[in-house]
């Protein structure tokens, strides 16, 4: 598999007030249009999809949770986030969202450019997602080295890729990829409520 090759950065590219949309770090006042675009794109079955369950309760991965917005309005957005792919650490992509009325603007790969190029300068060394083959090849994923691994739950053999941000960084993995990043913490005494409400 071939590394992703990228040149040094040291901060996002600057965007011109004539983009047609700006990228940049998620903040916690984009919660509630992130999760509107991502039920608009994905449907109310979201919440039960196999890579669902390796972000349960989990936080994204410092710095590589990302938001697109135009005329000040989320259109855009992607997280990536810790896993150990079957003992090696490496993160995964998704979900990935756009607006449908900017899906002409080139702003999945926009987002997805960004997201790679983030996490390589951040030293991480793979990215693993579940998603279209003829789509995500472009980016340089395969299934090269994502054989041998599996998911939590039912998946699509051919839809697992997987993408080496540093040259043998997937070597030999094998086994089932797991969450492996910061947990959400809960507010002191959830826990006590939710075991007197049961």
């Amino acid at each position: 598999m071939t590394a992703l090759k990228t040149t040094a950065l040291t901060s996002p590219a600057p965007i011109s007030e004539a983009a047609p949309f700006a990228i940049r770090a998620e903040r916690t006042s984009d919660v509630a249009a992130r999760e509107a675009l991502l039920d608009a794109c994905f449907g109310p079955g979201r919440s039960a999809r196999t890579c669902q369950r390796l972000r349960d309760g989990r936080l994204p991965a410092e710095g590589l949770a990302f938001s697109a917005v135009r005329g000040g309005k989320l259109v855009g957005t992607v997280r990536l986030w810790h896993v150990s792919a079957g003992g090696c650490p490496a993160l995964m992509l998704g979900p990935l969202a756009v607006d449908p009325s900017c899906r002409d603007l080139g702003l999945g790969a926009a987002l997805m450019r960004h997201a790679l190029l983030a996490a390589t300068v951040r030293g991480h060394g793979a990215v693993i997602l579940l998603g279209d083959a003829p789509y995500y090849t472009r980016f340089g994923f395969s299934q090269e080295k994502t054989a041998q691994l599996s998911l939590p739950g039912p998946f699509e053999r051919d839809r697992l890729l997987g993408l080496e941000l540093q040259p043998g960084a997937l070597d030999g993995a094998a086994g089932l990829i797991v969450a492996a990043g910061a947990s959400v913490s809960r507010p002191r005494g959830a826990g006590k409520t939710a075991r007197r409400a049961a």
